[in-house]
């Protein structure tokens, strides 16, 4: 399987990372992608790739919590990583309107903006959404000329949500929310169309029952995979393969 999002980079992490890898390797976990957040972000991500350059993969991009006034010099620093080293992904990018509305627009533009260097680039993205479902999609819509390419991560909507992030050649980022009792999914999950399907993490956060509320990791991708397959009457087996020959294709990773 392959973790398609995983902060292992961060803080949480910096007593006992290497036993945290070990536990994805034991796990089946062969790849763990890690999306960037913001400037401070780069160097320990990079050092987190360089350390397990066989396991971990990285991205590059400004999460929208980070997008503040000063958006136009941030950006113009995350852009130019692009010369410097090779990322699978333009991410994690996207707008979150969940707990301040004070950059919108700044957000907006910055989303825009990033989705052009993935055209210019031809990189996949991962999109943060939050409250912003309907104003992603709508600029997505208007980006899309048939180029890009990438997953909506920690995908929490509707039916009709994941068709419209479907038909617009987008993926679906499964995690920990899957597994929550009124989380919902299990009412949509049974209908999604699993050739859009990856698996994720989203770790630190978000992890997955029986873990909720505790630190998440990796090697709980597992976890993931087995309501999926639950909830969809099929092997976790057939989840792990079918979604982890998705993200090999999404994120072009050797096979």
């Amino acid at each position: 399987m392959i973790d398609t999002h995983a902060h292992i980079y961060a803080k949480e992490f910096d007593q006992d990372r290497d036993q945290v890898v070990q536990r994805a390797l034991e796990q089946g976990i062969e790849k763990i992608l890690l999306p960037n957040i913001d400037l401070d972000s780069i160097e320990p991500m990079l050092h987190t790739e360089a350390t397990y350059p066989d396991i971990c993969h990285s991205m590059m991009g400004l999460h929208p919590c980070y997008v503040d006034n000063n958006v136009k010099q941030t950006l113009e620093t995350v852009h130019a990583w692009f010369a410097k080293h090779s990322f699978i992904a333009v991410g994690e990018i996207g707008i979150d309107l969940y707990w301040d509305k004070t950059y919108q627009k700044e957000q907006e533009w910055a989303f825009v903006t990033q989705l052009n260097w993935a055209k210019e680039l031809d990189l996949p993205v991962v999109i943060h959404t939050r409250d912003s479902i309907k104003e992603t999609l709508a600029l997505l819509a208007k980006e899309q000329d048939g180029s890009l390419s990438g997953v909506f991560h920690c995908f929490g909507g509707s039916i009709e949500d994941a068709k419209a992030i479907n038909d617009l050649d987008f993926h679906l980022g499964l995690g920990g929310v899957t597994t929550f009792k009124n989380g919902g999914m299990d009412l949509v999950i049974p209908s999604l169309n699993l050739d859009y399907v990856i698996l994720e993490t989203d770790c630190p956060y978000l992890a997955p029952v029986p873990h909720r509320g505790k630190r998440n990791e990796p090697s709980y991708t597992q976890l993931v995979a087995n309501r999926v397959a639950e909830l969809r009457n099929c092997s976790a087996a057939e989840i792990a393969s079918i979604t982890t020959q998705n993200a090999k294709q999404l994120f072009k990773l050797a096979p």
